[in-house]
């Protein structure tokens, strides 16, 4: 726990966690970008994330991409965030503030959706008898029914891992669970595919486009207006 909580004590290492938080493999240079450090500072702290095993490197050529270790490291970075509590923001620039509550609105939280758009998709999901939640998220016949048919999902996706199907996540910005696990990946991958989200900038936080208002919709009877702003 000790060697944990050192890897996670210098600022500069946590903020590589939470960047790579939004799933993709980054290159040391973009989180030295990032971070705003030297190139040789981003190396010296990515050396010791991966030898405490929270990240894992891959080379393709002369280019090192780093990415975390694993949902399960995911999971636990987001879970910290959840138990420092509510952040205040006074006394923040307005681009700050803008970046702050465009990652409220919609974020990618490791492989799924977060914020309050994923927790309205979980609510909706709930509320149609797609999840039960009552000691944590299990998905029902209905929901697994739903994924494979209206969202289209290959259900080979589903079976080829260990992972569960659904799996609460504490959203560190809305206070309530959002769905991860197999069914919530899964669901972000089609959501991303349809081009139903996009990316806000070069961070995790995502944007609801006007066709993924409409599947929403179609999909779960989610209108909130306050998702595509």
């Amino acid at each position: 726990m000790a060697r944990l909580a050192a890897l996670l004590a210098d600022s500069t290492r946590a903020g590589f966690c939470l960047a790579l938080l939004d799933g993709r493999a980054w290159t040391a240079g973009e989180l030295a970008a990032q971070a705003k450090v030297a190139a040789s500072t981003a190396t010296e702290h990515l050396n010791r994330l991966v030898e405490g095993g929270l990240v894992v490197e891959r080379r393709q050529g002369r280019h090192r991409y780093v990415q975390l270790a694993s949902h399960r490291v995911a999971a636990m970075l987001e879970d910290f965030v959840a138990f420092l509590g509510p952040v205040d923001e006074r006394g923040n620039t307005l681009k700050v503030a803008t970046a702050s509550a465009a990652l409220a609105r919609g974020r990618t939280c490791y492989d799924h959706l977060a914020g309050r758009l994923g927790v309205a998709i979980t609510d909706a999901m709930t509320g149609r008898g797609l999840i039960e939640a009552r000691d944590g998220f299990a998905l029902t016949k209905a929901g697994m029914d739903w994924l494979t048919g209206p969202l289209a999902v290959d259900p080979g996706r589903l079976r080829a891992t260990r992972r569960p199907l659904a799996k609460a996540c504490l959203d560190w910005t809305e206070r309530r669970s959002h769905l991860a696990g197999a069914s919530g990946a899964q669901i972000h991958r089609r959501f991303r595919e349809n081009g139903w989200i996009r990316r806000s900038g070069t961070g995790r936080a995502v944007r609801l486009t006007p066709a993924g208002a409409v599947a929403l919709r179609d999909l779960l009877g989610i209108e909130d207006d306050t998702l595509l702003t």
